[in-house]
């Protein structure tokens, strides 16, 4: 069995690599650049040149499919043989719509339409198949490590506010066992982290890590867009991004914890602190 992993070098895919070698299985990356991913055979292709796929495709009977794989992609591998598709999604795919016209809902609603549209290819090809869904990153906190580096000091809006957010690597354990093993054929996966962290706790998490102070200053919602703006925040991004916090000041917001790594792994998922440990070179 040979498994095509797309999206290889990404923060999760390469996660995804390191889990299917130490599981034994052989291992095929694709990247839009040959890297040397200490032995793993990789292959040069492209999402957006159809030309580069039927190399890397050639002799895969299973597949991990980035979120931004195309449907066409998709077809092609199972054309090739193409056995099983394990999808890298989000927890927005499963999210029902709300109903309501704020700038968060119109935001879910695109992602739940963007990473259906994904799943929704893969399941039309008749492949055995399953979806993982994570919840919000521990990763995007990595938007702090500048100015960490550089002044020791978080600013952001309400700093109460925090989501379950999950470390990438227990995202690729979870798709390595629905790679290797038969027990998720057919189930949509949400995987968060442990419990909620509010942006005090990852500070307080973060400077632990580097052994120094951190700061976190509070800035109202105007000031924030403003520095959000300065940082290259995308415009569109402001309103639903400062809804998503203002969301979950109390309670869990959007998205609650869920147990599903636990179920998976047979253990508890890696904590927010243990992602700051391990990410503690970026922000020093």
């Amino acid at each position: 069995m040979r498994i095509l992993v797309t999206g290889a070098t990404g923060n999760i895919g390469r996660h995804v690599v390191a889990g299917l070698v130490g599981a034994g299985r052989r291992v095929r990356a694709m990247t839009r650049t040959t890297q040397d991913l200490h032995g793993v055979e990789v292959v040069t292709g492209d999402f957006t040149d159809p030309s580069t796929w039927p190399s890397a495709l050639a002799g895969v009977t299973r597949m991990y499919v980035f979120s931004r794989v195309p449907p066409e992609l998709v077809a092609q591998a199972a054309e090739a043989g193409v056995r099983r598709f394990v999808v890298h999604s989000a927890a927005a795919a499963g999210f029902p719509p709300r109903g309501r016209a704020t700038a968060l809902d119109r935001h879910l609603e695109e992602e739940r339409v963007a990473h259906r549209a994904v799943e929704a290819s893969v399941e039309a090809t008749g492949a055995e198949w399953a979806h993982i869904r994570p919840g919000l990153l521990a990763i995007n906190t990595l938007a702090w490590a500048p100015r960490v580096r550089a002044e020791r000091v978080v600013r952001e809006p309400y700093p109460s506010a925090g989501y379950p957010v999950v470390h990438e690597a227990d995202v690729a354990d979870v798709a390595v066992a629905a790679l290797v093993t038969d027990d998720h054929v057919g189930q949509a996966l949400t995987i968060t982290g442990p419990a909620k962290v509010t942006q005090v706790e990852q500070v307080a998490a973060i400077a632990a890590a580097i052994g120094e102070p951190v700061r976190l200053d509070e800035l109202s919602p105007e000031e924030a867009r403003v520095q959000w703006l300065a940082d290259g925040c995308p415009a569109g991004y402001l309103d639903w991004r400062l809804e998503l916090l203002a969301d979950a000041r109390e309670g869990d917001g959007a998205l609650p914890p869920t147990d599903t790594f636990e179920r998976v792994a047979g253990r508890p998922p890696r904590t927010f602190a243990q992602w700051a440990i391990d990410h503690a070179a970026d922000f020093r």
